[in-house]
This record gives structure tokens, C-alpha cells and sequence, in this order.
């Protein structure tokens, strides 16, 4: 079944709590959000997308485009308990997408700018030391696996191909959602500042929340428990 091929659960819950579909940044994989297991454990059924090109999917040709990828998950989410979508850097402009076509009872986006900013940025045209470099930067990525250059050679199309479909990804101005939106943030990200962050209350008519963190673009990692708290119980007021 195609579910299989692009979910993985890591957290159970119990029926009537909500389903919360978690979407990977550049270069990342399901396994990234599988230390947020715990944490939301009998809170939430938490899911991690897969997307082709690497793991257990890395013989599937890659998808450098965002829209193709949120036209391939879309039709795949299912409404038989609330559904709550999280996106983290590229993976926010994903489940933004992927709202578009199904919305959510709630949407989370972490990392990310507002779509409606733009910046020309071109990573994605770096030669590999470049494209490295970057990632190295924003430290989401465990230092180890830049010494086994065979695991970099393997790692290398995927993260280009998503740098690729985040910075050439550009909003088409359309209707908002209404859904609660909650925008999450570090306060030291290179990549999205508090201000660009904020800028996300335009995209709905719902609710909307700005929560900020200390730390920078991966500041998730330091702060899943207090991740896991706003994602699982926070009402955003108007």
C-alpha cells in the first residue's frame, strides 16, 4: 500500500486523540522525529513521513519539487481521528502544501519563514563541499556522518534535490486556511527570524500562535519536551 511506503509511526494513543503527521527538513528522513516518540506517547499517534531517495526508500527516484510531494500525500491522509500536520523548515512548506489540499484540524510549522517571503536563495547550486558546508552550518545533521564519505555520497541527492525544491518553491496567492495555525521558531535561526515567522498568521483565518524557543534552526532537538507540550495541548487564542 502506498501508506506504507511513505509512514511511520513511532507513538501510539489511544482512539479520539489526534493523528499528528510529522514532515521532514532538507536532507532529513522519518527516523529524524523518532526521538519525539516518548514525549508524545499515549498523546498523540505521531507519524513521520518518508519521502523517496533515501533509507529504506533511497533506490526511488527523488522529488525536488514541493508541490509533487504534497500531490503525492495528500490523497493518502485519512480523517478516523483529528489530523494535525508539523513541518519543520522544507518540511513546513510541505504540510502548508499538503494543507492546501486537506486541511487539518491544526497545523504546525516550525523553522520556516512564511511562503510568502521570499529569498533567492541557491544552495542547491553549490558543488558538494558547499552543499556540506551549509549543512554542517546549521548543525541538524549528527557531525559523524560527514566522516564516512560513502554515507555522504548516499546522502548527497537527497539533500540537494530538497534544497532544490525549498528554494525554488514560491506561494501562489490563493484562499487561506481555516484552521488554527501554530508557528514555532528558535530565537537565534539564521534561516527564519522571529519576524518572518510571525508573518505565517496571514495564511489563515483561524487561530494563530507564535511560540519561540531558545536556540537556532534545529532548536527542536533541545527542546522536545517543551515542543511536545505546545504541539499536544496548546489552543492558540485569536
Amino acid at each position: 500500500m502506498a501508506s506504507t511506503l511513505w509512514f511511520r509511526r513511532f507513538a501510539e494513543a489511544p482512539d479520539g486523540a489526534p493523528r499528528l503527521v510529522c514532515f521532514p527538513h532538507a536532507g532529513g528522513a522519518a527516523s529524524w522525529y523518532q526521538p519525539f516518540a516518548q514525549a508524545f506517547h499515549g498523546r498523540a499517534e505521531l507519524v513521520a513521513v518518508q519521502y523517496p531517495g533515501r533509507q529504506d526508500r533511497r533506490s526511488e527516484p527523488l522529488i525536488d519539487d514541493i508541490r509533487r510531494l504534497a500531490d503525492a500525500i495528500a490523497p493518502l491522509l485519512s480523517r478516523d481521528r483529528p489530523l494535525h500536520l508539523f513541518g519543520h523548515s522544507m518540511g513546513a512548506m510541505v504540510a502548508f502544501e499538503v494543507a492546501l489540499r486537506h486541511e487539518p484540524d491544526h497545523l504546525f510549522v516550525s523553522g520556516r519563514r512564511a511562503p510568502q517571503i521570499v529569498r533567492d536563495d541557491r544552495v542547491h547550486q553549490r558543488d558538494d563541499a558547499g552543499l556540506l558546508a551549509e549543512v554542517r552550518k546549521l548543525a541538524g545533521t549528527n557531525a559523524r556522518v560527514f566522516d564516512d564519505e560513502e554515507l555522504v555520497r548516499m546522502v548527497l541527492p537527497a539533500i540537494r534535490a530538497d534544497y532544490r525544491a525549498a528554494e525554488t518553491y514560491r506561494y501562489r496567492p490563493g484562499p487561506p486556511l481555516g484552521c488554527p495555525l501554530t508557528a514555532l521558531t528558535g530565537d537565534a535561526d539564521p534561516k527564519a527570524s522571529v519576524h518572518e515567522v510571525e508573518q505565517w498568521r496571514e495564511r489563515t483565518t483561524g487561530p494563530f500562535a507564535l511560540k519561540v524557543f531558545p536556540g537556532g534552526h534545529f532548536f527542536l532537538s533541545d527542546n522536545r519536551s517543551a515542543v511536545a507540550a505546545v504541539v499536544s495541548g496548546e489552543t492558540p487564542s485569536a
